[in-house]
């Protein structure tokens, strides 16, 4: 039997359990992948999916056919899908030409990202047809020449009983697919064949440029570059995994860590590793660095303070389930949050612990604002704290006006000025709140978890999902309606990025609003009038949370890594 992902609403730790033991009630031998549900909101960082059915890809044989799986995130962040690095580094390993199915949750189009990437590999290695999930509904597609379907989900809804699909496939390569349902006796019925198909090698014929891009998908292609030359990368490297966090810098060098676990130390000037330190856990969390000390969380349950010299652990902290948060020093000490319905207040020399509120409801992934007055974060189960920093106290909480759980304040970075706090919410709204009450003041239509504050803390930074960015001042008058109106704005513009989801947050620097997207772009906007000034393309994947600075001698430089393992040094042009 074969699972095509969805397999829990949440990714929780208990949803996973109790779905595998369900599954091993069937009687018969079973395969599953992760969905987008299992991985985007995973309490433990995607690390309970593979200790509770022991793998992420699968590779098996049935009556001379090979049977392939693996996920496709997004692992812990919203975007586009995309196979992981370690997963294709697996699929170049196969042995070529040999007839293949290959199953993934997604459908292999613009809705995954490197899609071009996997549909070549499946071709060399013999694949003739993809399984799928996702739509949840029967569809039958085709995916660069490769026969595909995407099958319906099991429960009932308001169109049809529960039920699920039989495939069969013979040695001659004919595949039928046949739905059967539960009827209102409680039986199963089998309905008329909805697909059948005689499955054949599938040979490639695109035509793939330097970059490895496919002829056919201009969208992702990279000489977009050339029409701002004036952005320079001073170096760029692809790590062998994924990054889904951002950096840490201090002088001349960075740290950053991959979602395989490994914590890397790099010289800024050309890009090269100075140390490595690999952690028994994924890594999600974006590290904090202060003198000797680097912090961050794991998905092994720790909170780590590394010496940023060698990589030598200092102390660790162990809590009772992953810690995705990032952490901030300020003063000393260590404010981070974590999965185990905790958020702790460290002292930064030793790990001891000062406070710690354990009335989290949901886990935590963001970075907290931290100030002398208080400590503010979200969750993954709708809501917003405010804790006094001194003493860990809960001080408020606000909830979105819709209680649902993926409209949870929980991805967005806040900032805080003119006595509000600001977050950009996945109801897609950014609201201002009074800092000392947690009053809701006004909301501003348009946003998903992305802000941002300018330096001096004077204006705020969003975008929509729909190529729209605009900016307010953070002392804007509070509006009756409670509604911040298009009018009452700094700008409000067309920033050219077509739809996107990525939730990293916007930096300011120089006059210069950048703001990284889910397709490895970055645009920068002026802050006077939002008027786009260049952009500049790093990747195919999701730009993650970027360091911007400008040296004594007024150049200015962006740091920036991309989920798909890319990290770069650009430097722009002064504004």
């Amino acid at each position: 039997m074969l699972f095509g992902g969805d397999i829990t609403d949440f990714g929780a730790d208990d949803e996973l359990v109790a779905v595998k033991q369900m599954m091993d009630s069937l009687r018969y031998k079973y395969y599953v992948v992760p969905g987008n549900h299992d991985c985007k909101w995973s309490e433990s960082g995607c690390n309970t999916f593979k200790k509770v059915f022991g793998y992420e890809q699968f590779n098996f044989k049935v009556k001379g056919w090979r049977f392939l799986g693996c996920s496709c995130g997004p692992d812990m962040r919203m975007a586009p899908a995309l196979i992981p690095r370690e997963s294709m580094q697996w699929l170049r390993s196969l042995e070529a030409g040999e007839r293949s199915v290959f199953v993934n949750h997604f459908p292999q189009d613009t809705s995954v990202l490197n899609y071009f990437d996997l549909t070549k590999e499946l071709k060399r290695i013999g694949v003739q047809f993809y399984i799928g999930g996702h739509w949840h509904t029967n569809r039958s597609l085709n995916f660069e020449g490769i026969p595909a379907v995407l099958g319906r989900s099991s429960m009932e809804d308001n169109n049809k009983k529960a039920g699920y699909n039989i495939f069969e496939i013979g040695d001659d390569g004919n595949v039928l697919i046949t739905e059967r349902r539960i009827n209102k006796k409680g039986k199963f019925v089998d309905l008329e064949p909805w697909y059948e198909n005689t499955l054949r090698p599938v040979p490639e014929t695109h035509v793939y440029d330097a970059d490895g891009i496919s002829d056919s998908y201009p969208w992702m292609r990279f000489d977009v570059n050339k029409k701002y030359p004036q952005v320079r990368e001073v170096w760029k490297f692809h790590e062998d995994g994924n990054i889904a966090s951002g950096f840490a810098r201090q002088g001349g060098r960075a740290w950053y860590s991959t979602c395989s676990g490994t914590v890397n130390c790099i010289n800024l000037e050309d890009g090269s590793i100075v140390w490595s330190k690999d952690l028994p856990g994924k890594i999600f969390s974006t590290p904090a660095v202060d003198g000797n000390s680097l912090v961050l969380g794991c998905t092994d349950g720790n909170i780590y303070s590394l010496d940023a010299r060698d990589g030598s652990v200092l102390w660790s902290v162990k809590t009772a389930k992953s810690v995705l948060g990032c952490p901030v020093i300020r003063s000393g000490k260590v404010y981070v949050g974590g999965s185990d319905g905790c958020f702790r207040c460290l002292d930064l020399a030793t790990g001891a612990v000062i406070w710690n509120f354990d009335q989290v409801e949901g886990f935590v992934e963001c970075r907290a604002w931290v100030d002398d007055q208080q400590v503010v974060f979200g969750s993954w189960k709708n809501k917003l704290y405010s804790l006094e920093a001194a003493t860990g106290k809960l001080m408020w909480t606000w909830s979105c006006e819709r209680k649902i759980r993926v409209y949870s304040p929980a991805g967005t970075w806040p900032v805080k000025s003119a006595g509000r706090i600001f977050i950009a919410d996945p109801d897609r709204r950014v609201y201002a709140l009074d800092a000392a009450t947690g009053k809701q003041l006004f909301y501003v239509s348009g946003g998903r978890e992305a802000i941002g504050m300018s330096q001096d803390g004077s204006a705020i930074y969003a975008k929509t999902m729909f190529h729209k960015s605009y900016a307010f001042r953070a002392d804007v008058p509070v509006p009756e309606s409670g509604k911040l109106p298009v009018k009452d704005q700094l700008w409000h513009v067309d920033n050219g990025s077509g739809y996107e989801i990525g939730t990293s947050a916007i930096s300011e620097i120089g006059g210069m609003v950048l703001t990284p997207t889910d397709k490895g772009n970055i645009f920068a906007l002026d802050a006077a009038d939002g008027k786009l000034l260049w952009y500049h393309k790093i990747s195919i994947a999701l730009v993650n949370p970027m360091e911007v600075w400008k040296t004594k001698e007024g150049k200015k430089y962006i740091l920036a890594s991309a989920m798909d393992g890319v990290v770069a040094l650009l430097e722009v042009p002064v504004q």
